[in-house]
């Protein structure tokens, strides 16, 4: 064990790199986690294996692209078999629970195959993407003409509001995430209506869900034992719907907006797949001034409802001493474009989407060199799994896990590194690909990027590049520029690398089948041989005299 004995891995839903202080956002002000980052490292170049809750998830959980788990996309069952975090930690000896948010979906199917029953620990873990349960909510619980989007979600939590006297059908959606109306006191006004976004939800602050889960975050550690444990906790803001509780909800205004980043030649020479995006209701949504004047600053009071409840959460472990040794991460499972590049949402490859922020405490000496720095490599959320394992004190895995430990990062020694990132994205089940008339298994993209070029492939059209040098803000797509054919044909040679690694044999490491090399006449398999002389004797003992007696 290192001197983190503790991992608390924090990931917000769908927070921006550039919504912190930290980074740069000159009125959002988010005072605990920059102290996080005062005392850890910033990580500035940090990318999400895919731009959706789902996918980009199941990467972080598992340690894999989503080309190796498959779980492409929202509610797209992570197999059966595939190893999590959870079951590589525990092998270490280091338990790993969940308050909040997987995005999860198991796989039914496999399961009933292989007679792998929910009521037993495997089954439990298997179900729960390889976590112990303190409190799963993965806080949607949206209904319909059709019925629930989740019937499972936020099903404590409804629980636990109705209690408080928060007394409805659904208070998940009726008080946390409403307000109401200013001509009937008694009437909904939705968060799901963006107009909405400005009102204050209908909850007193400390019920809302952030606080909500900071206090059973806290619940956990105070129980937790003198065993080592991995907590994950994962809040479900400031993920939409987009609406806050006072004082949050108008903390902010148009005027603490940051700029929009758009310009009118990115619909004029749009990718196809990009302007199915931009002329989707959500890209036309966040197109119109109204919408982010409404949303942005609801945004913002959300994120600033986070750093509060970090302020609470970070003094509470300082005051029991888990601080000392508890390794802290703090990210995001994607960004959200808030109107840049004509879009909402996340689902492509520009930074607002698919770029996030990644800050890392650890609390041993070995670290104490590169503390309030930042590192400006080139980082993919499946890096974190084998973090945590070294962390755990656990052997690399590295036929199963694809990312790679951060620990020389965080100590100040230098690693040999990667050269490219890489995230991709499945919009088969999107409205984009019913526009584009684009079979299921063609709708895939890919992004390549590296520190100076950003690329991205989509089967049977042309690609997109982007010049982060001279055009950080992405607003000039060179994929059909004559001038970088050479660019785009090293990024179509790492991309056909990438696609060729080593990433299904996972129950075999590089190890074991390099042991294994040439010993097959130990065991008798003599194939080739013409005479027993050309072996050693013992070799040919068993096929050489007389039978044996049985």
């Amino acid at each position: 064990m290192t001197d983190a004995r503790n991992i608390l891995f924090i990931m917000f839903d769908q927070l921006r790199w550039d919504y912190l202080s930290c980074a740069g956002h000159p009125h959002l002000h988010t005072p605990h986690i920059d102290a996080l980052a005062a005392e850890g490292v910033r990580f500035t170049r940090a990318y999400v294996q895919s731009p959706v809750c789902g996918a980009s998830r199941m990467s972080f959980y598992t340690g894999r692209y989503v080309h190796s788990h498959g779980a492409s996309w929202n509610n797209v069952p992570l197999k059966v078999g595939e190893r999590t975090m959870g079951d590589h930690l525990r092998e270490a000896g280091m338990d790993c629970w969940l308050v909040g948010k997987t995005h999860m979906k198991a796989d039914d199917e496999g399961m009933a195959r292989l007679g792998i029953r929910r009521d037993t620990q495997i089954g439990a873990r298997v179900e729960q993407c390889g976590f112990d349960i303190w409190e799963r909510d993965d806080g949607l619980r949206a209904e319909g003409p059709a019925g629930m989007y989740d019937p499972k979600g936020a099903e404590h939590y409804n629980a636990y509001l109705r209690a408080r006297g928060y007394d409805s059908a659904n208070p998940w959606h009726d008080f946390a995430n409403s307000g109401r109306r200013e001509d009937d006191p008694e009437e909904l006004a939705s968060g799901w209506f963006m107009k909405n976004a400005r009102k204050a939800a209908a909850i007193s602050d400390e019920d809302s869900e952030t606080p909500y889960m900071t206090t059973r975050a806290i619940e956990f550690m105070a129980q937790a034992g003198d065993d080592p444990w991995c907590l994950h906790l994962s809040y479900i803001k400031p993920h939409w719907p987009y609406i806050a509780p006072a004082p949050y909800n108008d903390m902010y205004g148009p005027q603490h907006m940051l700029p929009v980043v758009r310009d009118a030649r990115e619909r004029q020479e749009a990718h196809p797949v990009f302007k199915a995006f931009m002329d989707g209701r959500i890209g036309r949504a966040f197109s119109r001034d109204e919408v982010r004047e409404a949303v942005v600053p609801a945004y913002m009071g959300l994120i600033k409802q986070c750093d509060d409840q970090m302020g609470r959460l970070f003094a509470w472990l300082k005051q029991t001493g888990r601080w000392d040794d508890t390794l802290i991460v703090v990210t995001s499972d994607h960004g959200d474009y808030l109107g840049d590049h004509w879009m909402g949402e996340k689902d492509l490859f520009h930074d607002p989407s698919v770029k996030v922020p990644l800050i890392i405490r650890d609390p041993s000496a070995q670290a104490d060199a590169t503390r309030g720095t930042t590192c400006e490599a080139l980082v993919e959320g499946i890096d974190l799994a084998p973090t945590f394992l070294e962390i755990a004190g656990g052997e690399a895995r590295p036929h199963i896990l694809e990312g790679r430990s951060l620990l020389p990062w965080l100590r100040g020694e230098t690693s040999e590194w990667r050269d490219y990132v890489v995230s991709e994205y499945d919009y088969s089940m999107t409205g984009a690909a019913a526009q584009l008339g684009v079979p299921a298994r063609q709708a895939r993209l890919f992004m390549i990027a590296d520190v100076r070029w950003k690329f991205m492939h989509a089967d049977g059209m042309r690609p997109q590049l982007f010049d982060l040098a001279e055009d950080p803000q992405e607003l000039v797509d060179l994929g059909t520029s004559a001038e970088h054919a050479g660019v785009i044909a090293l990024m179509y040679e790492r991309l056909a690398d990438w696609a060729r690694r080593p990433s299904q044999r996972t129950t075999l490491s590089d190890a074991q089948a390099e042991a294994r090399r040439g010993k097959s006449a130990d065991v008798g398999v003599l194939i080739g041989i013409y005479d027993p002389d050309e072996l050693p004797p013992e070799q040919t003992a068993f096929y050489r005299g007389r039978p044996r007696p049985g």
